[in-house]
C-alpha cells in the first residue's frame, strides 16, 4: 500500500521553513538600508544541505572514494529524520546594505518557494480527490 505522503515531504517542509528564515533575513536587510553601520546577513544552507544529504549540485550522489560510480539520488529511500535538527548559518556580509541586490535576493527565493509549495500541493491533490469522490 503506498504511503499517505511521499517520503520527501518532511525535507521539503524543513527547505520550506528555510526559505522562509531566508526571507526574513531579507527583509531585516532591507528595511535596514538607511541604518548607520548595518551589515548584510545572509542565510546559508543549500551547499551544508547538500552535504547532509550527501549529494551534489546536480542530485547526484557524491563519490567518497574515486573508484565509486556516480548514482542519482533516490527518494524512496530517504526518510529524512536528520534533516529535522539541521540548522542554518546566517553570515554577517562585509558591506552595507545593496538594495538592488536583496530585492534579486528575495526574489529568487521566493521563486523556489513556490515551486516548493507545489511540490506539496500535489502531494496533497490526492487526497483532496479521495476526500471529495468517498462519499459518492
Amino acid at each position: 500500500m503506498r504511503a499517505l505522503f511521499e517520503k520527501h515531504i518532511d525535507l521539503t517542509a524543513k527547505v520550506l521553513d528555510l526559505r522562509l528564515e531566508r526571507q526574513n533575513t531579507v527583509i531585516g536587510n532591507i528595511s535596514n538600508v538607511n541604518t548607520p553601520s548595518y551589515r548584510t546577513r545572509r542565510l546559508e544552507f543549500e551547499g551544508t544541505l547538500q552535504k547532509a544529504l550527501n549529494q551534489d549540485a546536480r542530485g547526484k550522489m557524491t563519490r567518497t572514494q574515486k573508484d565509486h560510480l556516480p548514482a542519482v539520488f533516490n527518494p524512496e529511500g530517504f526518510q529524512g529524520e536528520g534533516i529535522k535538527d539541521f540548522k542554518a548559518r546566517e553570515i554577517y556580509g562585509q558591506d552595507t546594505v545593496d538594495l538592488d541586490k536583496e530585492v534579486i535576493v528575495m526574489a529568487k527565493n521566493t521563486i523556489m518557494y513556490n515551486a516548493l509549495t507545489m511540490v506539496i500541493k500535489k502531494n496533497f491533490s490526492g487526497m483532496q480527490k479521495v476526500i471529495m469522490d468517498g462519499g459518492k
